[in-house]
């Protein structure tokens, strides 16, 4: 790789190239550490067009790139192997512009996301996207993996903000549509087809996004279920009866409520008595409308007289509701204390997500009598983490060695109910064996030929959601 660093470095300051191992290894571990990447050079470019001459030079060399955001994806997307070269799009983190009468913001790859909402809030707008690792995920990651998180109910994937994009394609090309139309006919919807492509068919660099009222008003409830079943009828009577302000629907196990109080410290359990299953919900509005202490009380007489809930605790201040989302966000914290984890990311119909959770959950304990089933998540846009925490009486070396065989009985009752096996963390290279075993064949045979056309030299991102034929 001294040939290309020799090239690359003339483009770059003195913090743009990465070879000393030390500083490299950062960028090789993956979030679950599950994968370790084997690159020897990191490119940091601080511009779109460093972006572009490092893509040229690669280009000339022959030399893959694995395109690289805040290192926080969960299925090995961006991770490298000898010989390619990590481009980190960290630097390139500006803010290029709010346009507050348009509703948009544009930004570019590197911004890490909670600034992106924190810079909507200060205009008076909202940006919906929110996940767990807000903190240090970057928007060019997703974009890419074309990221969902609590609020997809109300607003869509990342997908559904997105109004321009900026990107380095694999021929060198810039293609920038970053005007912000929310109507524009003229032909194929390029920025849809990079959006969720993982840095396989461009570069994302930058990108215009909506952004909506500031919800000067949200309450919050941690609920009590009757059983599994009503979380579905619960579901239907708060889209019914919130006038379009539910925000946020999210399955909690009993299980996971003692995983998070167990081990995080700021977890307490909000109510007190336990149950089997419980639902966090929290409804926003911007002006003052809609009373929402009132609807949600509404909201939860009705559910009682419906016999779907016995019980259910409220946020109606920030303080209240961080409380009980801390519940929520200390699942899978709590979780990383009871050993190892096979972790699900599905998602089926909503009306079938009961159904799922009991079959699964019989099926895992079958074939590994013990186990613990920790399903948890967005059951109101059918997304469900089904985690898996080992036996007590297994050791956590014993339990992961039958990851591969245990997702295989999991997604194949996904399939059987018309779900995916991937609801909102990518392919990456964890779900290449998923993707040739559940993925339509055409659908397959589409996108390699889209692969081939726009990366003929298979330079961006290789090894990366398609199955090798």
């Amino acid at each position: 790789m001294s040939e290309l660093n020799d090239k690359l470095r003339p483009l770059l300051d003195d913090r743009g190239l990465l070879t000393d191992t030390a500083d490299i290894e950062p960028y090789l571990v993956e979030w679950r550490k599950k994968y370790h990447g084997k690159s020897s050079v990191v490119a940091r470019p601080k511009s779109v067009q460093e972006v572009k001459s490092i893509v040229d030079v690669c280009i000339e060399e022959r030399i893959s790139i694995v395109p690289q955001g805040g290192n926080t994806g969960l299925c090995g997307g961006a991770v490298s192997e000898s010989g390619q070269l990590v481009l980190s799009l960290e630097r390139l983190n500006q803010i290029r512009e709010i346009d507050s009468a348009n509703n948009t913001i544009t930004v570019e790859a590197g911004c890490i996301l909670v600034n992106i909402q924190n810079a909507a809030q200060e205009a008076r707008r909202f940006f919906p996207v929110s996940l767990a690792s807000e903190g240090s995920c970057q928007i060019g990651g997703n974009l890419a993996t074309n990221a969902g998180g609590i609020n997809v109910l109300r607003y869509g994937n990342t997908r559904e903000q997105v109004l321009g994009l900026e990107a380095i394609l694999p021929n060198g090309g810039l293609f920038s549509d970053l005007a912000g139309l929310r109507k524009d006919n003229t032909g194929y919807d390029l920025k849809q087809l990079l959006i969720g492509s993982e840095g396989t068919l461009g570069i994302i660099t930058a990108a215009t996004l909506k952004l909506y009222p500031y919800p000067d008003h949200s309450v919050t409830a941690f609920v009590a279920l009757k059983d599994l079943e009503a979380s579905i009828s619960f579901l239907g009577l708060a889209t019914e009866l919130s006038g379009g302000t539910l925000c946020s629907f999210e399955l909690i196990p009993h299980i996971g409520l003692t995983f998070a109080c167990r081990h995080v410290s700021t977890c307490e359990p909000p109510l007190s008595s336990e149950h089997d299953w419980y639902v966090l919900l929290s409804l926003q509005t911007s002006g003052s409308t809609i009373d929402l202490d009132e609807t949600l009380e509404t909201l939860l007489q009705s559910a009682l007289e419906a016999n779907v809930i016995s019980d259910a605790v409220l946020g109606t201040n920030e303080t209240q509701a961080a409380r009980l989302w801390k519940i929520r966000e200390g699942i899978v914290e709590g979780q990383l204390f009871e050993g190892g984890s096979i972790k699900h990311d599905i998602s089926i119909p909503v009306s079938k997500v009961p159904r799922f959770i009991t079959e699964a959950s019989e099926a895992v304990g079958q074939r590994i009598p013990g186990i613990r089933p920790c399903p948890f998540g967005h059951v109101g846009d059918g997304n469900i983490h089904f985690n898996l925490s080992q036996p007590v009486s297994m050791t956590k070396d014993e339990f992961l060695s039958r990851w591969e065989e245990i997702n295989e009985l999991v997604h194949d009752i996904v399939d059987s109910m018309g779900g995916s096996f991937s609801a909102e963390h990518g392919i990456g290279i964890l779900k290449l064996n998923d993707m040739h075993r559940y993925k339509n064949n055409v659908a397959l045979s589409t996108m390699r030929v889209i692969k081939k056309a726009l990366d003929p030299e298979n330079l961006f991102n290789p090894g990366k959601v398609l199955p090798h034929s």
